[in-house]
């Protein structure tokens, strides 16, 4: 701590220096959205995706991501004429291949049941951000009227562009909506308006680095969009945290000590370390997200970890020489009645008798307050899993009515095929290969080069597409599902599993949109052990080192973990099972994305511990120097209760304001993390960490005698001389 001290005894240099980064930081991060991706929920080494790459590599036509729903009787001349026309000029659109339309042979999969409506679909090269560039340059050209035709685009690439607009209007929304609240809330809390922009400023500076940072990482690698969310609800919620841990302490070090300079440097000692421990396991808990090869996870692993080391940083450097410059005037433009020492003193008065109470029925409060916990999360024990689509999207995107209609209308989505890939197949074996595989139950047709296949059976000779199924040594197969089973149903991925489990003469690779959530889970269910356990493993060992006990790394773990089940259980009860959807605005679709409790649990695990360090970090000061076990418990909670309850509160504000998104998966994000802020800040720490802790007496400070250690010490102080022996466990 003493190189920040040192660092902020030139207050006015550093704080220009931060200016002009900040300028900088700024200018690198401007255009970080449309830099950003959509994807990234698949395994890049997965047999799916090294399909697809042959596929977008050697038969780019056989996986379209446009379509073109054109509204009127499909069967009309003047509509199939102008219908016609229209592929044709999409055709001849530069970055456009495999235009297939239902006019072409009067595929019944490319018209409605209706009739009433009929289906385009084509190819757009190139990668996301590529394929992005030539719809927008598309867009305007081929939607809305034309000639008598109502036309609207979809695909994967629509829904990917429609997602980009609108996490980017989403995000400045919940800005708008997350700064005012979280300012007035600060200005209570601090009783003073100079103070209350501390933490705000500490955020600015954290969330305009990381997207700097961000716009860096996106020349070397794939990022995802979603990633912006988590910067500003992490900028603003550790920097809120550390500010007002780091701005408290300043203030009551300043009672102590009428020097600023003085409570400067015992602030850093005590509520410094504590940061640098919460900054470190936080960014622990989002490293683990590494661990996953799907560029999704490891985007908020990027941004987390880079929004938790500046938060910190600035915390710890910009924080301290702002309170240096301002001393005694932190308190200036007071606007609370009341001096801030009254006010914090009855606070503390009334966190002391609420945990006085819990300590005293320590047994009961546990037992209730665990069972409540367990029953909010039975409802994840049902918990399936899927990817998004378009249904993520609000009911009045474009791109999201499309696949309603086509999904209400159609007998079978035109993108929902499963792709098979063979390999230097010999002559006719491709063919009887597509023969057993329309045999596989749930299959509907089976498209070869030799043409299609129903039940074993030839139904159609070879097209104008199937004539481009076999390139250079390497064919394609397309196995189309029956009506009844969805791009990425349960059916679905059990259809993928039959067709790779049908023997082949001749090397294949299954891929499409099931194939790849298949492999997706499998990747994730293989790796989230080993994730789990490196995040576990060094929490302990952070825990330990800060306390010195060996109990409380384990009770810190176990509480962790036990926060997070009401929000597992929500997010099944509502996101999964529909209940509030209508209140919430979202389509429920039966299942979870199935990255998304991966990075939940990394993100909210980390954030549980980040309070659990504030709470145990007081408790152990006062342990050290008291040795009053009972005491030194009633001291820490009501030292920190105000503090992280207010942090949580805010926090919760902003990650709330980003559930405001029309996007279903920021909306789960949002909403989740807040509730299992909110629940680790009020159950968690209020009550269950002083429960436990009455329950385990002095014992909950054991650890063997060869290990003990003070050289971590959080005081200035070292341990009082006559310390009780911790009791060790029976």
């Amino acid at each position: 701590m003493s190189l920040l001290l040192r660092f902020s005894t030139r207050p006015r240099l550093l704080l220009s220096l931060t200016v002009l980064l900040l300028i900088g930081a700024v200018l690198a991060g401007g255009g970080l959205t449309d830099r950003l991706q959509l994807g990234g929920t698949e395994d890049p080494a997965a047999e799916s995706s090294k399909a697809a790459k042959v596929m977008d590599a050697k038969f780019p036509a056989g996986r379209p991501n446009l379509v073109l729903l054109v509204d009127g009787k499909a069967d009309d001349p003047r509509i199939a004429g102008q219908g016609k026309r229209l592929a044709d000029r999409l055709a001849g659109e530069s970055g456009i291949t495999g235009v297939v339309h239902y006019w072409q042979r009067k595929d019944p999969a490319l018209r409605a049941e209706d009739g009433g409506h009929a289906l385009i679909v084509a190819r757009i090269k190139g990668n996301e951000t590529e394929a992005g560039k030539v719809f927008d340059r598309l867009d305007d050209h081929y939607t809305g009227r034309i000639g008598d035709l109502d036309v609207s685009l979809g695909g994967t690439v629509a829904v990917r562009n429609e997602s980009q607009r609108q996490t980017a209007d989403d995000l400045v929304k919940a800005e708008v909506i997350a700064l005012p609240i979280v300012l007035v809330i600060l200005v209570l809390a601090f009783g003073s308006v100079v103070s209350a922009l501390l933490p705000l400023a500490i955020g600015v500076i954290a969330i305009m680095g990381t997207s700097a940072v961000l716009t860096g990482i996106t020349e070397f690698t794939d990022v995802s969009i979603f990633a912006q969310n988590l910067t500003t609800a992490l900028g603003f919620g550790l920097a809120i945290d550390y500010a007002l841990l780091i701005v408290r302490r300043f203030r009551e070090e300043l009672r102590k000590d009428p020097d600023p300079a003085t409570a400067l440097a015992a602030t850093l000692h005590t509520a410094g370390r504590t940061v640098l421990f919460s900054a470190f396991v936080v960014a622990v808990s989002l490293a683990a997200m590494l661990i996953f090869p799907m560029y999704f996870l490891r985007s908020f692993a990027y941004a987390g970890i880079s929004v938790v080391v500046l938060a910190a940083l600035a915390a710890l450097t910009v924080l301290p020489a702002l309170l240096r410059l301002l001393g005694h005037r932190v308190n200036a433009l007071r606007i609370v009645r009341g001096s801030p020492e009254a006010r914090e003193a009855g606070a503390d008065r009334r966190w002391r008798r609420l945990t006085g109470g819990v300590m005293r029925r320590g047994p009961i409060v546990a037992v209730s307050v665990t069972a409540l916990l367990v029953l909010l999360g039975l409802p994840f024990l049902k918990v399936e899993f899927g990817t998004v689509d378009d249904r993520q999207l609000g009911r009045s995107a474009e791109a999201r009515s499309v696949h309603d209609t086509i999904r209400e209308d159609f007998a079978a989505s035109p993108t929902g095929g499963v792709d098979v890939v063979a390999e230097h197949p010999e002559s006719g074996a491709l063919g009887s290969y597509a023969a057993k595989l329309s045999q596989v139950a749930k299959v509907a047709r089976v498209d070869a080069p030799t043409g299609s296949y129903r039940e074993g059976q030839r139904i159609a000779p070879p097209g104008p597409v199937s004539a481009q199924r076999q390139v250079s040594g390497t064919g394609y197969l397309t196995v189309w599902p029956t009506h009844d089973v969805e791009d990425i149903s349960a059916e679905s991925q059990r259809l993928v599993k039959d067709v790779r489990a049908v023997p082949a003469p001749f090397d294949v690779k299954v891929g499409g949109q099931a194939a790849m959530l298949v492999d997706s889970r499998k990747v994730i269910g293989d790796l989230l052990p080993y994730a789990l356990v490196f995040i576990v493993v060094v929490t302990l060992v952070m825990v330990f080192v800060m306390t010195g006990s060996l109990v409380l790394p384990l009770q810190a773990v176990v509480l962790n973990a036990l926060s997070l089940t009401a929000m597992f259980g929500a997010a099944v009860w509502v996101f999964q099972d529909g209940h509030l959807s209508g209140l919430l605005g979202f389509t429920p679709t039966g299942f979870i994305e199935t990255s998304l409790p991966v990075l939940m649990f990394c993100l909210t695990f980390g954030l549980s511990m980040d309070y659990s360090l504030f709470l145990l970090s007081r408790i152990k000061e006062n342990y050290q120097r008291t040795g009053d076990h009972r005491g030194s418990v009633l001291a820490g909670v009501s030292q920190t209760g105000g503090v992280i309850t207010a942090a949580a509160v805010l926090l919760a504000i902003v990650m709330i304001a980003i559930g405001t998104s029309q996007i279903a998966l920021t909306k789960m994000l949002g909403l989740g993390t807040a509730l299992a802020v909110l629940v680790d800040a009020t159950l968690v720490r209020c009550l269950l960490v002083p429960a436990l802790m009455a329950i385990f007496g002095r014992t909950t400070w054991w650890a063997p005698k060869s290990w003990r250690t003070e050289r971590f010490t959080l005081s200035e102080e070292g341990p009082a001389e006559r310390r009780p022996e911790p009791t060790a466990p029976r």
